[in-house]
């Protein structure tokens, strides 16, 4: 899952340029397979809009494996007010291997006064609806943190971004490949954080859509991945895996 995006379009969104759009491409050393991330988004009178969808290719299949998409829109039609920090917040996210989720709620955006630095915070109610895992008694809650630091340490073209993630839960966890009815275990917190560094290398040659970077995922009682479908087990508890790829503006 990716939101790197989402402080730069804030920031674009702010100085007035109605639309940004970015492809990536990972290299996961965990999970061994490629992950193609679409990244856009625009913004106009009303708020905003953002959506990514991350791809999966595991290279023991012809073709990509799963899918998972977010998008989302911002509502803020008092820009130019005292509140204009502050929006309204509607998100849908899912994917063949995710539940479908439904999330309403607030979000609070600040940054210094050029932009370079951003954080935004978002809290939702979250409804999910589980297909594979059962819930029992999760708080419907999410908590969202996301940043955006620009020229990172006074290095030209260096961007820190990334965001956390932090989700009621009530998954129970089985393992499919012995008795996908047997319950094992009851999370109630699930926490995702994916923290990018991204260095625009394409400015020393006439190329400046393309950085080189990577990404760790930082994750707690987290399902996602193409190896959920056959093995639950395998993100249990704390977990890191390191990404590396490259990235392209349009």
């Amino acid at each position: 899952m990716k939101k790197g995006l989402f402080f730069v379009a804030l920031m674009i969104g702010a100085m007035g340029v109605k639309a940004q759009v970015n492809i990536q491409e990972m290299y996961d050393f965990n999970r061994g397979h490629l992950t193609t991330t679409l990244e856009m988004f625009k913004g106009d009178k009303w708020g905003s809009t953002f959506f990514f969808n991350d791809i999966y290719h595991p290279f023991d299949m012809n073709v990509p494996s799963e899918y998972y998409t977010e998008i989302s829109r911002a509502i803020n039609f008092w820009q130019g007010t005292k509140l204009a920090p502050l929006s309204l917040h509607v998100e849908w996210n899912g994917g063949n291997f995710a539940s479908n989720s439904w999330l309403f709620g607030v979000e609070y955006f600040l940054h210094s006064s050029d932009y370079s630095k951003r954080l935004t915070f978002q809290l939702m109610y979250k409804e999910i609806s589980h297909i594979v895992v059962h819930l029992v008694d999760y708080i419907p809650l999410q908590f969202t943190m996301v940043w955006g630091v620009d020229n990172l340490m006074g290095v030209k073209g260096l961007q820190f971004s990334g965001f956390l993630d932090v989700w009621g839960s009530g998954d129970t966890w089985v393992n499919p490949l012995v008795d996908p009815t047997d319950p094992v275990e009851t999370t109630h917190w699930v926490m995702l954080a994916e923290p990018q560094l991204w260095y625009n290398i394409g400015q020393h040659f006439n190329c400046g859509q393309l950085s080189i970077g990577g990404e760790v995922e930082m994750s707690y009682n987290f399902t996602g991945g193409w190896h959920a479908t056959t093995n639950f087990y395998e993100n249990k508890g704390f977990n890191v895996a390191p990404c590396l790829g490259l990235k392209w503006n349009f």
